[in-house]
Order: structure tokens, then sequence, then C-alpha cells
């Protein structure tokens, strides 16, 4: 049977950034939306958080010790259980070639450091939203699996 989820509660965000200041920032920003945050402060760190914590949401610094931004969205995209988890690279990086980079590794927004409050809490519901949507999908199209599966009633 279908779950009636058609309120999203209590969206969970990680933030990664390897500067302290950064991920506080970003965290203010978000502080009054009802997210729930956890942040990570390297590539091998985020990694680790999406496992335990899965995200809704990563909002994902480029230039990180261990594993760069990059290479953490590569792995989170070629990954089964966390491929469907939006991506929004925040970065002080901004030359064309950077955003390609990170398109190509499979992000699904970004925005440039210094970021505004507004256009990142803006990003980040269109991306919660994008991610509801697709769970919806999926839990229908389990449950169209299941109806399928099941004999059919004598009439």
């Amino acid at each position: 049977m279908l779950d009636d989820d058609s309120r999203m509660s209590d969206p969970k965000i990680l933030i990664a950034d390897d500067n302290q200041q950064n991920c506080e920032l970003l965290d203010a920003y978000l502080a009054n939306e009802g997210y729930e945050i956890r942040m990570a402060y390297d590539g091998q760190e985020t990694l680790e958080q999406v496992a335990e914590f899965q995200p809704d949401l990563l909002l994902l610094d480029i230039m990180m010790p261990k594993l760069s931004g990059y290479e953490v969205c590569q792995q989170l995209k070629h990954d089964e259980s966390s491929k469907d988890i939006p991506i929004l690279m925040v970065t002080a990086l901004n030359e064309m070639g950077d955003m390609e980079k990170a398109v190509a590794a499979g992000c699904d927004d970004f925005l440039t450091k210094p970021v505004n409050g507004l256009e990142l809490r803006t990003s980040v519901r269109l991306l919660l939203r994008m991610r509801h949507v697709t769970n919806q999908r999926d839990r229908l199209l389990q449950y169209i699996a299941e109806v399928e599966g099941q004999p059919q009633a004598a009439s």
C-alpha cells in the first residue's frame, strides 16, 4: 500500500566544506527552514556521513582534503544507494571549466561563494522538492509492480 507522504517532514541536509565558518554560514542561512542538518569537513567524512545520515540533499564544496567534491560527487552518483541524492555544489571556483567538471561529476546545481542566502534557500527548496517527487515516483512504481504481481481475484 502507498504511504501518504505528500508533505516533506524534516528533510535532512548534509553540509560538506573543509572550512567550519562556511558550514556555519550555510547552516545559519537554513536555520529557520525546519531542516535536520549535519556537517562534514573533508571528502572521506562526507562519504561516511552520507552512508550513516542518508541526507535528502548534499551541499558540497569542491576544494576539500582527502577527496575533492568532484570525487565525492562521482562516487555518490555511481553508488545505487546514493545516486538519487541531489547534490548542490557550493564553491569559490567560478570558471566555466569548473562548472562543466561539476556537472560532469553529477552535481544537480551549483552556487558560487559568497553565497546569497535567498538564492541558497531557493535552490535547496527546489532540489528537495525534486527529491520528494522522485521518492513518490519510486514508491508508486513499486506499488504498481506489487499490484501487477498479485493474482487477479475471480469475478
